[in-house]
This record gives structure tokens, sequence and C-alpha cells, in this order.
């Protein structure tokens, strides 16, 4: 797994193995950044469900201002600051809490970018998206990003910017 553009371009990120994560591939990846290249620079971004911290980085090396960073899982934690440490990242700050505790915690913090890659087998995504949009956590024009294997609901006070399929996994990218 690797930083695919950006200042940090070609280096490695540590911890496609950790138990109970499933990396974002590289191609669903990179077609992401590519749908979203004019809104990452100078954005405040939430990566929920981290893992390694693969798509928060990716934005950092893209110019993001700030990433949040929040996983549960220690090891994932550990991974992440092991990452930024490696890749003198300055602009970060990791939460190791449930994501519900996170959100909660960061209510009056203004988003540019959410990221959402949580375990397939939860339907979490419904619940972060309603809770971003009722307590007015993206700022205008801000975008959550969802990969996501089941179905969701689509059915909120956001625009659908982009859809796509890859395989059995899907992406959708809702707009303020």
């Amino acid at each position: 797994m690797r930083v695919i553009s950006g200042k940090l371009k070609g280096r490695v990120i540590k911890g496609f193995d950790i138990d109970g994560t499933r990396p974002t591939m590289d191609r669903v990846k990179e077609s992401i950044f590519s749908t979203i290249q004019d809104y990452v620079y100078d954005s405040v971004v939430l990566d929920l469900f981290a893992g390694s911290g693969n798509l928060g980085i990716e934005s950092i090396s893209n110019g993001a201002k700030k990433c949040y960073f929040v996983d549960h899982n220690k090891i994932a934690i550990n991974t992440i600051n092991d990452n930024i440490k490696a890749f003198n990242i300055d602009n970060a700050v990791v939460i190791k809490d449930d994501f519900k505790n996170a959100l909660n915690s960061l209510i009056n913090t203004k988003f540019d970018l959410i990221f959402l890659d949580p375990p397939y087998k939860d339907d979490y995504i419904d619940y972060v998206v309603d809770f971003v949009t009722k307590n007015n956590m993206l700022n205008e024009d801000g975008l959550i990003i969802c990969e996501y294997e089941n179905e969701i609901n689509k059915n909120t006070d956001l625009d659908i910017y982009k859809e796509k399929k890859y395989g059995s996994k899907k992406v959708v990218i809702f707009k303020k």
C-alpha cells in the first residue's frame, strides 16, 4: 500500500495487514482522489474508521490542512502513529475511541472531507451521515466519501456527487 499522489507519493504506508481492517485498494483510492482533487487542498479531514490511516495520509500528501484519524483498534492507532512519525506529518490528530464518542467529541469541528470506510457487516454509514448532517459538521461544499458493500440510505439532505462500483465494493460521495 503506497501513497499514490502528492508530496509523499511513492511512500509505503504500513498497516495493510491489520486484523479487522480492510484497506482501500489503490485503484479505488486513485479513483476517489481524482474525483475529489479540487476539494483536498487546505481542507480539514476526518478519517473515521481510519485503520492504517491510508485515506487521511493521502489527503495530507495532497495538501490537506489538518486530518483527524479515528479508530478504536489499538493496533490501528499504533500503526497510524508509526506512519505519521515516519512521514514527519505534523498536522494530524489521532483519536483512539469508538466512532460515536469521537463524533460527539468533534461535534464543534467543521470538516471539508469525511472518509467513511467502516466494517462492511455493520451499517455505521447511515448513522454517521445522519449525525454529521443533523449537527452541521460539514462545511459548505464539503464531501462525505463512503466505501461500502451492502446498501446504504441515500435519502439524505446531501446531494450524490458521484457513485461508482468496484467489484463487490461501492463508493458514493455525498456533497453538501
